[in-house]
């Protein structure tokens, strides 16, 4: 197996052609079962970004998990086989050149792609936004066999000169698939032999699925892994199962894992629930071992390994789901010590993605797509209120210009207020008290958050691991978000006391 994700939650694959093994590769069996060998089937279409090496003051290299598994000989070697980016795309330094010539390069070998997919679902829904945005120069590209001038990485062209020739066949296939008016379904449309897509959809992920089953058709969204930089924590038994309900098994041979109890129960839809950045951990008991979490219950995970940690915080907050056989199922439920708040209330992004997921239902009356949100804790003014930003598209067509006249007054007041309706007891009491004012959500125009993401990779955020925060707390990254809204919406009662 080849690891190739230094994220928090993780996608490995399989870098032989034989059948896998029930005893070393559960979730590979389970991918066999449902799709058969893809890796005799096709090409995987998987966007990867390499980070370059940085030097640590001490003169020692260091390197993204990923980027040390992309040099690796052993992926050098099943590269051209089993994926349709070449090498130098994936270290291309210019991300945007990057992006655009996986894209590409995928197109072109469209009949052969049978898995779609990244670390990330977030960079998989980046991607088909960024298709949308250059469609036409693509398909120009491959009618004249010439890329464009812009892509000046000599990697990138000299790739491009070994598979790029003129096919106005192909060319004009892609043009009639792209113009069309709804982009419903566009993934399967492009690469009809595509039998699943391969991300991350759980945790804070979650807020993409939505707009990933629109353009993928029903294509299977498969989290297979979760793992981070500290080591591969749990895989995904259960491959098909929808991205909200999956659950991953820890793999107890990686790491040694222990766990801290959360003191209070982390269900979230418990109307006393004590939020998980205010939890604290019990005080009159230690670490638990693997053997002895109980079901139910909310952790925070640590981690002893042979590269030198000991009794390491990953920062994670799991809740354990089940057993297969004996070993611990569990589900991510969030990040310690990322909370929105305003008073001495505080929302977990957990809360806050459950809030979202409620309130954007309403935008189907309107024919439109909540494609990225974020939040902000507002203290400007007394009492202070919840800002959270959203970007909207129209189902069909792909301008988001004009979306803030499209917008219903009343259906967007009834998104604040239902949302401000799903949060926690704590804040609902604060509202009635007239502790916080009413939430608000303000429309930003299309491509706000490619800016945001522009923001961040700027500052060394990696394009293939970066996920939009949950809270802003970066001045910067608000003035972003600020200077591009549209419209801007509040609660106009305040939120019900019995859920």
């Amino acid at each position: 197996i080849v690891a190739e994700s230094p994220s928090r939650f993780g996608c490995w694959h399989r870098n032989s052609s034989e059948e896998p093994s029930p005893k070393t590769n559960h979730f590979g069996l389970s991918i066999y079962r449902h799709f058969g060998d893809i890796n005799q089937a096709g090409k995987r279409m998987e966007l990867m970004f390499a980070k370059p090496e940085v030097e640590t003051p001490s003169g020692l290299k260091a390197s993204a998990v990923s980027t040390r598994a992309f040099k690796g000989s052993s992926f050098k070697a099943i590269l051209p086989k089993l994926y349709t980016s070449p090498f130098e795309t994936i270290f291309c330094p210019d991300t945007k050149q990057s992006m655009y010539c996986q894209i590409l390069f995928g197109l072109i070998q469209r009949d052969e792609v049978v898995m779609i997919g990244s670390i990330f679902a977030s960079t998989v829904v980046r991607s088909i936004k960024f298709l949308e945005n250059n469609w036409k120069e693509l398909c120009s590209n491959i009618k004249t066999g010439q890329i464009s001038e812009w892509i000046t990485d000599s990697g990138c062209r000299n790739a491009a000169s070994l598979i790029l020739k003129p096919n106005l066949e192909l060319a004009d296939l892609i043009e009639d698939v792209c113009s069309c008016k709804s982009w419903e379904g566009i993934i399967r449309k492009l690469w009809p032999k595509t039998k699943y897509i391969g991300t991350v959809c759980t945790g804070v992920m979650l807020q993409y699925t939505a707009e990933l089953e629109f353009y993928c058709g029903g294509l299977p969204l498969v989290s297979g892994f979760y793992a981070c930089s500290e080591g591969a924590i749990g895989i995904n038994l259960e491959p098909l199962c929808k991205p909200s309900d999956v659950s991953y098994t820890f793999l107890p041979n990686m790491v040694y894992y222990e766990f801290l109890s959360i003191k209070e129960d982390c269900d979230t839809d418990s109307q006393n629930q004590v939020q998980l950045n205010a939890m604290s951990h019990h005080e009159d008991t230690g670490p638990v071992d693997l053997v002895n979490v109980k079901l139910g219950q909310c952790y925070e995970v640590l981690v002893t390994s042979s590269m030198g940690l000991y009794r390491y915080k990953v920062g994670d907050i799991i809740k354990v789901t089940g057993f297969h056989n004996n070993t611990p199922q569990f589900q991510f439920v969030g990040r310690q010590n990322v909370a929105l708040g305003v008073d001495m209330e505080r929302t977990s992004e957990a809360d806050i993605l459950k809030a979202v997921a409620e309130a954007k239902a309403l935008l189907d009356l309107l024919g439109l797509i909540l494609t990225e949100y974020t939040s902000y804790g507002d203290t400007s003014s007394t009492p202070g209120h919840y800002v959270i930003f959203w970007e909207i598209k129209p189902k069909e067509g792909n301008n988001n210009n004009n979306v803030g006249k499209e917008l219903d007054p009343k259906v967007m007041e009834e998104c604040c207020s239902k949302m401000e309706d799903s949060l926690h007891f704590t804040y609902r009491m604060y509202r009635k008290e007239n502790m916080i004012a009413a939430l608000e959500i303000r429309v930003v125009k299309q491509g706000t958050f490619e800016s945001l993401l522009d923001y961040f990779v700027s500052k060394g955020a990696s394009l293939s691991q970066y996920k939009t925060p949950s809270c802003i707390k970066s001045k910067e990254a608000l003035n972003i978000l600020d200077s591009r809204v549209i419209a801007k919406f509040f609660s106009p009662r305040t939120p019900t006391q019995d859920n």
